[in-house]
């Protein structure tokens, strides 16, 4: 499948430093958006382990004998390296930062997109976000691991009220902090003409859903930076990253 992809990343407007990182890899389909925590070296360090890991499995040939696969299907055997990519960066990020103790404390969110086969496996820990838009119709396909979120599942706060919460920055999972975590996977058809939208959240905690979706055009590259724009428009409190990539044909 011939895919097209853009990414951007941007300091924001009140951070003195870059957290995020991002991974563009069109050979492998694969592309991720790591949003870190846990100070200038910390957060930085955590989010680049996340992209470094997940590229260095989803490359590797051979199966490692610890990704628990009991099956021959094409499908299973693409979800479970990527979970297992994941988890092993945040086992990676968690040793670090028991190892050493400049990086105590840091850990990153982990959004995580392959293209294989006709479909697209979405990945994610943590609060960074995947949409997919095709024709008139834009989602978001993954799910916040955030404590608003499970304030809003729950019925204690409003859609409205969970935009300005005070608590809307605290996420219930992450890589890093604990051995091992669990990773949300879905998998997806893909059809030309999809575009998928991996973001971090100094994107999603300004732009809604709906502008978001109308800011897609057939620019790529202009589209992340009218992305990026009105993020720090409307504030820019966060490092903001957007990777945007386009199914180009069906083979």
């Amino acid at each position: 499948m011939r895919i097209a992809s853009v990414g951007m990343t941007d300091v924001g407007l009140k951070r003195g430093h870059n957290e995020d990182n991002y991974l563009i890899n069109e050979e492998l389909s694969l592309f991720v958006v790591a949003d870190g925590m846990g100070g200038h070296a910390g957060g930085e360090y955590a989010s680049a382990i996340c992209v470094n890991t997940i590229e260095e499995i989803v490359t590797s040939i051979e199966l490692h004998d610890d990704i628990p696969v009991d099956s021959d299907d094409p499908v299973e055997v693409t979800r479970e390296r990527l979970r297992y990519a994941i988890r092993l960066a945040g086992r990676r990020i968690f040793e670090k930062a028991r190892e050493e103790r400049e990086f105590h404390g840091m850990g990153t969110t982990a959004v995580a997109v392959l293209v294989a086969a006709g479909k697209a496996f979405v990945a994610h820990v943590g609060d960074s976000r995947v949409y997919r838009k095709r024709g008139d119709s834009f989602e978001q396909v993954t799910e916040d691991h955030s404590l608003v979120n499970e304030k809003l599942k729950a019925g204690l706060i409003t859609a409205e009220e969970a935009k300005n919460h005070k608590m809307r920055n605290v996420i219930t999972r992450s890589l890093g902090y604990q051995e091992d975590v669990e990773v949300d996977l879905s998998v997806f058809d893909v059809e030309k003409g999809d575009h998928f939208l991996l973001c971090s959240d100094g994107l999603s905690g300004h732009v809604d859903g709906e502008e978001l979706g109308l800011q897609i055009g057939s620019s790529l590259q202009d589209s992340a930076r009218h992305l990026i724009e009105m993020a720090c428009e409307r504030g820019g409190e966060d490092n903001i990253t957007v990777v945007i990539f386009r199914a180009e044909s069906n083979a």
